[in-house]
């Protein structure tokens, strides 16, 4: 095994006279399966395709996009495994320190996909470019961008691109690959699923897919209802099997997007996963000090794609999709086995998990067929009855991983579904992961206490997690050791009055647990929560929503969730005391919290 050719000296080692397809990334180059970067390029390469990645490139100049030479068929730019306006600045919208993604000392570009591809531009005017990657793909309608506020175009208008491949792309990118080498124009590519294109006149109608035209850029982005309610459709028909084609004009051009690619089968995800990864990052980057985000994946392991929850400030949903994806477990069993004969492996898998450590199935039989519903969801407001409720397969591949020699310890660190949980009559589920899985805390995402923001979340009712919460703390009595939970509450969204944040402060007095730090909402492209932070519109129902939209509200919001940080003392009692809440305010001044370490 050995890495994808990174410069020229390494072309020439492999006594290549042209590359296929070179592979632009943002990020330092990871051979992981962690990194979509990584995933793509194996999946080319065992396609008999030379791919050379360019990392990390220099933009003062089209110079090191020149360095390999022309590709034969087209140039590949992924955005990253995160937006690029979102890895570069916080909520607050101030520049962050470091990238984890990155090799010491380099950061990626603001709008890195745009930079890119105007880059290659230049470089190779006749070579077709395809744009992916998170950045491409919640950005490939007219979407609100928080950090101009303001609607911006399609990305595909401001790269100059000839194609996105939204999504997970292996489906898409294969296709794609395929067509141009066999001579077919990049310009004739418009029937494959995952991916979105420039039309100069609107499309004739299509016999693969069904049409909807959709608000064009210019009423979405003066007219927040039209916003919204292409938002409505966009979110409707994210679909592989029932979802439509969907048109959107920008001025005299029309952007065209085909439904969301299939999902991959078993078979197909087992193979993806086997691919002869290096599971490093490039040595290249030894005398830097490596890669930091290596370090939280590399003993993990991805168990299934998909996530039939629904957040509405989770963009999986649009990216992954609705309908669960799963690997074999003797697909599990040999990665682990490759770990364990890391020198550096220490017995621990840091995480055997997906989007959501417990969605291990597709919800039900029915999406499998005829797709995800379009006007109802899996677990909210309520389950629906056809909902299968099954940890099974989730508790028997935790088993399965625990008893290969060499390991010690399987962690569920990413987080489970506690609603879900609840919902198992097994009630040993919780017992079995609070013996085996958890490294002394459980990480949960309650978001909120106030049911009227917890809709707009689409996240259960405060009960449900109280219940949970219970049942946790009885199983860990029993078990006599001290594990925690850890849960995660979001300041500012939608839908949250200062009242409503009062009653998240108030819960977190009564409970002994007081943050050290929380997740301001940030309006990343593409959510649900994003629409109605910009439009002041729930776009599924059509009512209004108050959006703390200020930086003062968003400020305050978070200072009375860390009350009982000495700086926000003096701040959190004034905001009660305005609110007539004099007793939650003496209630800060006594107010001391038990070290963190026992009130995780």
């Amino acid at each position: 095994m050995s890495f994808l050719p990174v410069n020229q000296e390494d072309i020439r080692e492999r006594n290549w006279d042209q590359i296929d397809i070179l592979f632009v990334t943002p990020e330092a180059y990871v051979d992981h399966p962690s990194f979509g970067h990584a995933i793509l390029t194996r999946m080319l390469e065992n396609m008999g395709y030379r791919v050379a990645v360019l990392s990390e490139p220099d933009i003062k100049s089209a110079d090191d996009f020149k360095k390999f030479g022309r590709p034969r068929l087209a140039v590949l730019i992924s955005g990253g495994v995160i937006d690029s306006m979102v890895n570069n600045y916080s909520a607050s919208r101030h520049k962050r320190r470091t990238d984890c993604y990155a090799s010491n000392g380099k950061r990626r570009p603001d709008r890195a996909v745009i930079v890119y591809s105007q880059r290659t531009r230049e470089a190779f005017k006749d070579v077709p470019v395809i744009i992916g990657g998170a950045e491409a793909t919640l950005r490939r309608f007219a979407h609100y961008d928080y950090w101009q506020d303001t609607v911006r175009r399609s990305i595909i208008f401001d790269a100059k691109a000839d194609m996105i491949s939204y999504g997970m792309g292996e489906r898409s990118i294969a296709e794609i690959i395929g067509l141009l080498d066999k001579g077919v124009p990049v310009s004739s590519i418009t029937a494959v699923k995952g991916t979105a294109y420039i039309s100069s006149e609107m499309p004739r109608e299509s016999r693969l897919f069904n049409d909807i035209v959709i608000p064009s850029f210019e009423e979405v982005s003066t007219e927040k209802k039209a916003f919204a309610d292409a938002f409505k459709i966009q979110y409707e028909e994210q679909d592989p099997i029932r979802g439509a084609r969907l048109i959107q004009k920008h001025a005299n051009r029309y952007l065209v997007c085909n439904p969301m690619s299939m999902p991959l089968t078993t078979k197909e995800m087992d193979d993806i996963y086997a691919l002869p990864y290096e599971r490093e990052y490039h040595p290249m980057y030894e005398k830097t000090g490596g890669i930091k985000a290596l370090d939280e994946v590399k003993f993990s392991v991805t168990s299934h794609r998909g996530c039939f929850g629904n957040c509405s400030f989770c963009s999986i949903a649009l990216s992954q999709g609705r309908i669960v994806q799963r690997r074999s477990r003797e697909s599990i069993i040999n990665e682990v086995i490759l770990l364990t004969k890391k020198k550096d492996f220490k017995g621990y898998i840091h995480d055997l998990s997906g989007p959501t450590a417990n969605f291990v199935n597709p919800s039900c039989e029915k999406q499998l067929t005829a797709g995800t519903c379009r006007n109802k969801q899996c677990m909210f407001p309520k389950p629906c009855e056809n909902l299968k409720i099954d940890h099974t397969d989730f508790l028997g591949n935790l088993e399965a991983v625990r008893n290969v020699p060499g390991v010690k310890k399987v962690f569920v660190r990413s987080g489970i579904r506690y609603d879900y949980l609840m919902l198992d009559r097994n009630q040993d589920v919780l017992l079995e992961i609070c013996r085996h899985n958890i490294s002394g805390q459980l990480k949960t995402a309650p978001e909120h206490v106030s049911g009227k923001v917890l809709s707009l979340m689409g996240k259960p009712d405060f009960a449900i997690y109280r219940g949970f919460k219970t049942r946790f703390d009885g199983i860990n009595k029993k078990l006599g050791v001290k594990q925690y939970i850890l849960p995660y509450f979001i300041s500012g969204h939608p839908g949250a009055t200062i009242k409503e944040t009062i009653k998240l402060t108030e819960y977190l007095m009564d409970s002994g647990f007081v943050p050290e730090q929380v997740q301001d909402f940030y309006p990343t492209p593409g959510s649900m929560s994003t629409c109605m932070y910009y439009t002041g519109i729930d776009p599924m129902t059509g009512e209004g929503v108050y959006v703390p939209d200020t930086a003062a509200m968003r400020k305050n919001e978070r200072i009375l969730l860390q009350f009982n940080d000495p700086k926000n003392r003096k701040t959190a009692m004034e905001l009660l005391e305005k609110y007539d809440r004099n007793d939650l305010a003496k209630r800060v001044t006594r107010y001391k919290s038990v070290k963190y370490e026992e009130d995780i």
